[in-house]
């Protein structure tokens, strides 16, 4: 059963995603914030397909933790489920830091390219990180915040991957605050599995943690305790001694 509800869920992810990027190209001289709110709908509309179709529901703790300013999210990472559901419900624009090369890649890569979020060319080597201080510095001016998995992958349930420090950098070098983000979305929707699993979500948005007067070190840890020690609340079993 649920491989068939996959099955369907995966269809109507094809189905819908296909005239969605034609729609992106018709509003591309839209302005931008017109553009993100359009484009947006179907990472929206995907969500929506998976509990509907998967019977993934969702549900967030500590919306109020959001600041009404410059912040710099960085969060676990398990699943495609929270990277469709960041620019669907969080109440700024989120950028996104990824490799260019994904505007090549067609229809979703077409919509992506056109939100101007932080895409960065890996092949200048270390002047990748100034780019996306560059650009997450200008995103952060328009009011929008960058979004970034320390862990740089998806790690399965019950896993810790190492916290790469671009993100601790860019609130350092921003003076932003940092929003650390847990969520259990792997228990559902794991990496590279096509079957998806019903169940709920839940998403934990902790308290601001400053930047200034921290070490880009100092910064990283800090976010990496409160990240792993919410998962361990939510989801105490997968970290249980042998």
């Amino acid at each position: 059963m649920a491989w068939l509800r996959s099955l369907l869920y995966a269809l109507f992810l094809a189905v819908t995603v296909i005239p969605y990027a034609f729609a992106c190209i018709l509003w591309a001289p839209l302005p931008l914030h017109w553009r993100y709110r359009l484009t947006v709908g179907w990472p929206r509309l995907a969500i929506w397909g998976a509990r509907f179709f998967c019977g993934i529901r969702w549900q967030v703790k500590g919306w109020e933790n959001l600041p009404d300013g410059p912040a710099v999210l960085l969060s676990k990472h398990q699943s495609a489920w929270e990277t469709l559901f960041f620019p669907a419900y969080m109440p700024r624009e989120v950028c996104f830091v990824y490799k260019k090369e994904l505007h090549m890649v067609p229809f979703f890569g077409w919509g992506l390219a056109l939100l101007r979020m932080i895409a960065i060319d890996r092949a200048k080597g270390r002047d990748a990180f100034e780019q996306v201080v560059r650009q997450g510095q200008t995103r952060l001016d328009e009011g929008r915040w960058p979004l970034l998995f320390p862990e740089g992958t998806r790690v399965a349930p019950g896993k810790v991957g190492r916290y790469k420090m671009g993100g601790a950098l860019l609130a350092s070098r921003t003076g932003a605050v940092v929003i650390p983000v847990a969520h259990n979305a792997g228990e559902c929707w794991r990496r590279n599995a096509f079957v998806k699993r019903p169940g709920m979500v839940t998403l934990s948005i902790g308290p601001a943690i400053e930047s200034q007067g921290l070490s880009p070190e100092e910064l990283n840890q800090k976010v990496q305790d409160w990240i792993e020690g919410e998962m361990r609340r939510l989801n105490p079993e997968r970290y249980v001694q042998p």
